[in-house]
């Protein structure tokens, strides 16, 4: 996120240091134009008129706006799905405000090996995050971490408030009752656990709950996982966040 003291429209800014460093992570160009904010948390758009090897300059021509970033810290695990559909699920949940993105390995999914080897396209789901980030103007890019192992990414999540793991099997609590069970808790750092088409084993059920994890179903209907991640994903935000 780039934080600049001050702001005002209609004035330049030049950014240097540290400022400079986290608008290179936007892989920024002349011209383009980027969310940026003050030490209160007011966001404004700004332009890119002058960048140089270790300084740039923008220029803010609107705001303040309103929040594009949730108040939320939400981190989805995903199964690593077969063809395009991590592509889909990463450029989604982006726009749907997440905040880190963790692909793993299940018992019932593809590794990152079977994944790559068919259409190798792991590499660029970090850039899929920036430019999910940029079109839809927020302020953050969601870091999208190595792939890793399950019990690696249910580690992953020891600091969340809330762990929620989406499970076909589950029938007596729901996604819906979770959510307004915490809604008056003021819970911000939410871990969201997606698994493969073919499931979760048992043993990874159980590893789970006794992680904290909270199972959750969904409805009667089978969802495919990106589906799944993308539904489960935006309605945490309607409730809990700041979409709708």
């Amino acid at each position: 996120m780039v934080v600049v003291d001050g702001l005002f429209i209609s004035n330049s800014y030049l950014l240097t240091g540290k400022d400079f460093q986290n608008l290179l992570l936007w892989k920024p160009r002349v011209g383009e134009a980027y969310t940026v904010c003050n030490a209160e948390r007011k966001f404004f758009r700004a332009r890119v008129t002058k960048l140089k090897s270790d300084k740039a300059e923008i220029f803010v021509f609107e705001g303040p706006c309103e929040s594009v970033e949730s108040d939320l810290t939400i981190t989805l695990l995903q199964a690593i799905p077969e063809k395009e559909r991590m592509e889909l699920i990463i450029q989604k949940v982006t726009e749907l405000g997440v905040s880190s993105i963790i692909p793993f390995k299940s018992k019932c999914s593809i590794s990152i090996e079977e994944r790559d080897a068919k259409q190798k396209k792991s590499h660029k789901w970090g850039e899929i995050a920036l430019k999910a980030a940029k079109q839809c103007r927020r302020a953050s890019i969601p870091q999208v971490h190595p792939y890793c192992n399950f019990a690696d990414a249910v580690h992953a999540t020891a600091q969340c408030d809330l762990k929620i793991l989406f499970w076909e099997n589950e029938k007596d609590t729901d996604l819906k009752k979770t959510i307004l069970n915490v809604k008056d808790l003021g819970l911000n750092n939410i871990a969201v656990m997606i698994g493969p088409e073919g499931g979760f084993e048992d043993a990874e059920i159980t590893g789970a709950r006794e992680a904290g994890f909270i199972t959750v179903g969904i409805g009667q209907r089978i969802l495919r996982t990106e589906t799944a991640a993308i539904v489960t994903v935006g309605l945490i935000q309607y409730e809990l966040g700041n979409l709708g």
